[in-house]
This record gives C-alpha cells, sequence and structure tokens, in this order.
C-alpha cells in the first residue's frame, strides 16, 4: 500500500503583479523643503505600497538646456518614459479626481496586469499639445495652476495617500 503524504499543504500564493511608477518631470529638484516632502512621501508609498503590488516608483528628471521650449521638453519626456507604460500627464485641463477614486484607478492598472505606469509634468510652460494626444488620461489636481516642483510634492503625497486607501490605513479621512 503506497504511503500518502500527510505533509499539509500551504495554500497557493496569490500572484500579485507588480505595478511600477515612474515620474517624468521638467526640470532638476534643488535641497530644499519640496524634495525633503518628495522624499519622504516616496518612502512612506514604497513602504506602503509594495505588499500591494505598487512601486517602486523612480522620478526621471530631464532638462531642456538649449531653450527650445515645449516641443523640445516633450521629447526629452517622452524618451524618459519605460517602454510600454501607460502614460497620464498631470496638466490643468484634466480630470479632476477624488483621493478613492484615483486609488482605485491605481488598483485597476495593476490588476489589469499593466507593469508600467507613468506620470508626465511638463516645465514652467505646460505639456506640448503632441504629447498630451499620445497620453492614456490626463489628471488634474484642480483648476488653478501650480509650480511644476510643487505638483511633484502633490502627486507623490496622493500617490502616498492612494496607497494608504488601498491598503486600509488610517491616513486618509473623510
Amino acid at each position: 500500500m503506497p504511503l500518502l503524504n500527510t505533509t499539509p499543504r500551504r495554500p497557493p500564493r496569490e500572484r500579485r503583479d507588480t505595478l511600477r511608477l515612474t515620474l517624468c518631470v521638467v526640470g532638476r529638484l534643488r535641497a530644499g523643503p519640496e524634495r525633503s516632502l518628495i522624499d519622504d512621501y516616496l518612502l512612506r508609498f514604497d513602504r506602503t505600497g509594495r505588499a500591494l503590488g505598487l512601486g517602486p516608483i523612480s522620478v526621471r528628471e530631464v532638462e531642456d538646456r538649449k531653450g527650445g521650449g515645449m516641443a523640445a521638453e516633450a521629447i526629452l519626456l517622452e524618451r524618459s518614459l519605460p517602454k510600454g507604460a501607460t502614460v497620464i500627464a498631470l496638466d490643468e485641463r484634466g480630470k479632476i479626481k477624488t483621493s478613492p477614486d484615483f486609488a482605485a484607478d491605481l488598483a485597476r492598472y495593476r490588476d489589469d496586469g499593466r507593469s508600467d505606469l507613468a506620470f508626465i509634468i511638463g516645465g514652467a510652460d505646460g505639456i506640448d499639445p503632441s504629447l498630451r494626444a499620445k497620453c492614456a488620461a490626463s489628471l488634474s489636481v484642480g483648476k488653478m495652476v501650480w509650480p511644476h516642483m510643487l505638483l511633484r510634492v502633490m502627486l507623490t503625497e496622493q500617490l502616498y495617500r492612494a496607497a494608504s486607501i488601498l491598503a486600509g490605513a488610517p491616513y486618509h479621512r473623510v
């Protein structure tokens, strides 16, 4: 009579795809309060998002040193995008979302099997219309125009907030 294997079997691990995020931005951020805030939110996101299949976040800064304006910035931004990434433009003409809706969008991108999601932030003049037209979506943080360096802080905070919402953490309160 064959021996039965009585070793308890572990349940199969749930496969969770990871959604890598990239911030493709115009301008170089120097040391200062904005850098400190961004670094803090990126670290928080990494700690919270990793268990959720979100992250890491990488930041790719581009700078047009020849003064070519939005068109030149668009070329540099496009080159900085991860190959095959779903691209979202941060733009004043974009859709305004609540934080829970933004969190649900991130989860949907992850659950749909996307591997890369990139956010683009243009320079002082915004994002060239030709690049904006190539984006899967356009997101706005409100009807006001914000300096692009502050927009980085706001985006990283919202990414951390989204991860917190998805994790059920108490950071986001309604």
